[in-house]
């Protein structure tokens, strides 16, 4: 709930940097994916060698009390990773002051973008399948009504839900409220559904032992219910050789997720092409959410959310102030690590209903993009599948097998890894160098 807290503060005013001085849509900043690999490819490789000592055999580390909450070798490691963070929001920023971001979105064409964002969409599957099997009966109600809301229903509007023009005094037509509210109301509803279904004590949802070990007794009731993050609290970020290598690839990483967002936002809410400029202040207010990330000693940076951008795309409802006051509510409960631990009561099915419904506009937005392309080509039809093919392929392969990328550096080593761990790196860099040098 500490961590918790700490990163929804962070996301909270990275939001609102992004909303009113960065590119202006209305997008939310949430720990990406493009963080959590690299995060995850560094505290292996730390614990790895924490729990090993001169003579090779295991050393086991234990919390000395049930409530403590980062002690030893833990506090270094996650020091290390939150220094990963600080060095990804310097890039980030270098990339965005000095335009390079900006210049990459102009050379992204049809070619460049259709298997980006359809692979940034396809990258989730695994999470949300993941997710899903805790119970697929309340995944599947929440699909169910989020389709039925936005696409049956998409036209249905409610007579009582109409306001009046403030510039004409007159009465507006009602809006589309299943369709405005498609995500909302299904979440909300199946959260009461699973709420129902735990206070009847019915065995709705199959945890293993190592998610049974994170309940929400164990997590919340020992955390306060005021704590205003400040930096330095943990202990300062630790750079080390192997946290810079781990922040290059989140800064890549995230900079790619972050220009794919910013083209799908436009696309979903039918606006103009993304102008260079925005795309590069948008790219500086994340680097400084991600510094100050960093410096509050969380885990993960700030990156526009694809779900987010998605939802927005479902309900049409691209509203900036309404996405600055989720970063206020973001920044409320990073003040409450209590309030924020009330968040992972969440079920985890809910989660992986919402996933399928979004990133599914991510991969049908990709798609879109190829009418802008001969795809009938053979020049597009290679690079295309080459992308995707080798953007599924090569972190699968590292997955089962990550001791075959060994240069004998560690820190080139991480930064192998977790490029090559992350499809939209692989997908994007394939397709722009692809596109940009084969004739054609």
């Amino acid at each position: 709930s500490e961590l918790l807290a700490r990163s929804l503060f962070a996301c909270g005013i990275s939001t609102v940097l992004q909303t009113t001085l960065g590119s202006g849509l209305p997008l939310v900043q949430i720990p990406s994916f493009e963080y959590l690999v690299p995060a995850m490819v560094l505290s292996s490789h730390l614990s790895l060698s924490a729990s090993t000592n001169r003579n090779g055999t295991a050393v086991a580390s234990a919390c000395p009390a049930p409530h403590c909450t980062v002690t030893g070798s833990r506090a270094a490691l996650l020091r290390e990773v939150s220094g990963a963070v600080l060095v990804s929001g310097l890039i980030q920023l270098a990339l965005g002051v000095s335009g390079m971001c900006g210049w990459a979105a102009q050379h992204c064409g049809p070619m460049v973008l259709a298997p980006t964002l359809s692979i940034i969409g396809l990258s989730a599957y695994k999470e949300a399948a993941f997710f899903c099997s805790t119970n697929w009966g309340v995944a599947l109600l929440l699909m169910f009504l989020a389709v039925t809301f936005s696409q049956h229903l998409g036209s249905c509007r409610l007579p009582f839900c109409a306001w009046p023009q403030a510039r004409r005094g007159s009465t507006e037509p009602s809006v589309p409220t299943l369709r405005t509210f498609s995500v909302l109301l299904p979440f909300a509803g199946v959260c009461i559904v699973c709420a129902i279904l735990s206070h009847l004590y019915i065995p709705w949802e199959s945890l293993d032992l190592a998610m049974a070990q994170l309940s929400w007794a164990n997590s919340t009731f020992h955390a306060p219910w005021l704590r205003i993050p400040y930096a330095g609290e943990w202990g300062w970020p630790l750079l080390t050789l192997r946290a810079l290598a781990a922040g290059i690839a989140m800064a890549i990483g995230c900079s790619m997720n972050s220009v794919g967002c910013y083209v799908l936002c436009r696309r979903l809410l039918r606006a103009p092409r993304l102008p260079p400029h925005d795309c590069n202040r948008g790219l500086c207010m994340e680097g400084l959410g991600s510094l100050l990330a960093g410096l509050l000693g969380t885990p993960g940076g700030t990156a526009a959310s694809i779900a987010n951008t998605c939802a927005t795309g479902l309900t049409q409802a691209g509203s900036r102030p309404s996405v600055q006051v989720s970063a206020l509510a973001c920044v409320v409960l990073g003040m409450s690590p209590r309030l924020a631990g009330l968040l992972t009561r969440i079920p985890l099915a809910v989660h992986g209903g919402v996933l399928c419904v979004t990133y599914a506009v991510a991969v049908g937005t990709g798609i879109s993009y190829f009418q802008y392309a001969d795809i009938d080509s053979g020049r597009n039809i290679f690079i295309v599948g080459f992308a995707m093919f080798m953007a599924l392929l090569v972190p699968r392969w590292l997955g089962t097998a990550p001791a075959h990328l060994a240069t004998g550096w560690v820190p080139l080593d991480l930064l192998f890894l977790s490029l090559l761990m992350v499809p939209v790196f692989l997908t994007g860099f394939l397709s722009f160098f692809l596109e940009n040098t084969v004739s054609g």
